[in-house]
This record gives C-alpha cells, sequence and structure tokens, in this order.
C-alpha cells in the first residue's frame, strides 16, 4: 500500500504547509482567496463533466442519480450531521464546505479509484503517485484557505483507497470504464457544485448529494443481474 501512504503523506503536507501559509495572509484577502479556490474547484468540476459526457452511453442515468441520491442524502441529514461535527473543530472558518470540497477532489476521480487496485493486482503505484502530486497541491491550496482541519480528508482518502487496494480482485472487473465514467460525471457535478457553494453563486448541500455516486453503481449491479 506504499502509494496509498505517499497519497496520504500527500495530503497531511499540503495541508501543514497550506495552513502555515494562513496564518500569513491577512483577513482582507481571505475573501479573494475564497474565491480563487471557488473558481478553481468549479472549474474542475465542470472539466470532469466535459470530459466523461460525451462516453456516456447513458445520457439520463446522471440526472436520475442526482435527483435520487440528493433526495436520499437530505432523507439522511447527511449535511446536518456533517456541519455539527466539523464545527467543533472549525476555529471560526467554515470547515464543513472546503473539506467536503477536499474529500471530492481526493477520492472521486479514477486516478484514486483504479490506482489501488493497479497497486494491488499489478505492484504498479503510477497513478496513484501521479495522485499524490495533483492533491499535494489542491491540499495546499485549501489548507489555505480553510486551515489545518482539511488535512482529516487525509483520513477519509486512507480508508477509501485502503478498502479499494483490499478488495482489487473483486472490484477490478466490475470497475468497467463505462461505471467509471458515470462516477466521474456525478463527482464533476458535485465538485462544481462546491465551487458554486463557496463562491456563494448558490448554496448547495453537497453532502446530501453524495448517495448520487451510488445510484450508478446500484443500476450497473441491477443491469448486470438481469442481462439489460
Amino acid at each position: 500500500m506504499i502509494g496509498t501512504i505517499a497519497n496520504t503523506a500527500a495530503i497531511l503536507t499540503g495541508s501543514i504547509v497550506g495552513s502555515r501559509i494562513k496564518k500569513g495572509i491577512k483577513e482582507e484577502h481571505q475573501e479573494v482567496m475564497f474565491g480563487a479556490m471557488g473558481l478553481a474547484a468549479f472549474g474542475l468540476g465542470i472539466n470532469s463533466v466535459v470530459q466523461n459526457m460525451p462516453n456516456s452511453k447513458y445520457p439520463v442515468l446522471f440526472i436520475v442519480s442526482l435527483a435520487v441520491g440528493s433526495m436520499a442524502g437530505e432523507l439522511m441529514g447527511i449535511d446536518r450531521q456533517f456541519k455539527k461535527l466539523t464545527d467543533r473543530f472549525s476555529g471560526g472558518t467554515n470547515l464543513a464546505q472546503g473539506l467536503s470540497t477536499a474529500i471530492l477532489l481526493f477520492c472521486i476521480g479514477s486516478l484514486s479509484i483504479l490506482g489501488p487496485i493497479q497497486s494491488a493486482l499489478n505492484g504498479d503505484n503510477t497513478y496513484l503517485f501521479t495522485n499524490a502530486t495533483l492533491d499535494l497541491m489542491s491540499s495546499t491550496v485549501l489548507a489555505s484557505t480553510y486551515g489545518i482541519g482539511i488535512a482529516a480528508a487525509a483520513a477519509v482518502l486512507f480508508c477509501w483507497q485502503g478498502a479499494i487496494y483490499l478488495g482489487a480482485g473483486y472490484l477490478s472487473p466490475f470497475l468497467t470504464p463505462d461505471l467509471l465514467t458515470e462516477i466521474s460525471i456525478i463527482g464533476g457535478f458535485l465538485i462544481a457544485s462546491s465551487g458554486l457553494t463557496i463562491l456563494n453563486m448558490r448554496k448547495f448541500k453537497t453532502m446530501n448529494m453524495l448517495p448520487s455516486l451510488l445510484v450508478p453503481v446500484i443500476w450497473f449491479l441491477v443491469k448486470g443481474l438481469f442481462g439489460l
């Protein structure tokens, strides 16, 4: 699991460096940082959607996924519980907003999903080392805006990639390019929604939308079982 450990360490390092940078930023410049982070998240999300949408074989699936998943998340109150937890450690910043963006950026992507499988089955950590480099930069920027609390995303990533690594033999046949395409499209919309929320253009409860990522998984399971 050397690749996952490296990826986790990169996020921790970036969070520490970013939190140190934050201390040197004047309060009046914080709004500029929030704006830059919002634009970056929105751009990354839209880029993921644009790149993967042409490859989708189920053009309506992402709409159904977002609708059903968001409703399920709202009923479960995921966003409310998440904010309640992060408010204990926020130190006056909107840590829930930053941390939800960080978790999406770090965990929902082909590199973060396929990387542990490649590492487990072939001993190839190329994807994970590449992902670690990207996450190092992202965590530095996020922590410079939201503080050291972004480091909590490292634990989430470690558990996420660790679970995929341990279950690689079972997951590799199921994680087809078509499924990853649908997950990437929905993940892109979620990241973009985080960006819009940071920019105060529209208030999205992004954490409530997380169950949307499970809808394509369920669809492909049903499709496989019944030969649809």
